[in-house]
C-alpha cells in the first residue's frame, strides 16, 4: 500500500476527540453537520452563533477549528455512499 492511500484514516486519526473538546459538546451526542457546515463556511477570526442547541452557543472560528471539520464532512461522504470514482454524486 502506498503512502498516499491511507490520507483519510491519518487524518482522522491525528488526535481523536479534539473538535468534540473545541466546541464543548459532550461525548455522548453527535456533533450537528449544521455546525460544521458553518464553520467550514465561515472565514477565519469570524465569529459564529450555534444553529443548534448543543454546545456552546457561539464560537470564534479559528484554522484549526476548519482543519479538524473539513475531513469529518468528507468522512461522511464517504459513510453514506456519496462518492463514486471521486465526484460527489447528489
Amino acid at each position: 500500500m502506498a503512502k498516499g492511500e491511507l490520507w483519510m484514516q491519518r487524518a482522522l486519526r491525528r488526535k481523536p476527540g479534539a473538535l468534540r473538546r473545541q466546541l464543548g459538546i459532550p461525548r455522548d451526542t453527535n456533533i450537528p453537520v449544521t455546525l460544521m457546515r458553518t464553520i467550514l463556511d465561515a472565514d477565519t477570526g469570524d465569529v459564529v452563533k450555534n444553529p443548534t442547541k448543543v454546545g456552546k452557543r457561539r464560537y470564534r472560528v479559528t484554522t484549526l477549528m476548519q482543519r479538524r471539520v473539513n475531513p469529518v464532512l468528507t468522512a461522511r461522504k464517504f459513510r453514506h455512499g456519496k462518492w463514486r470514482r471521486g465526484k460527489v454524486v447528489h
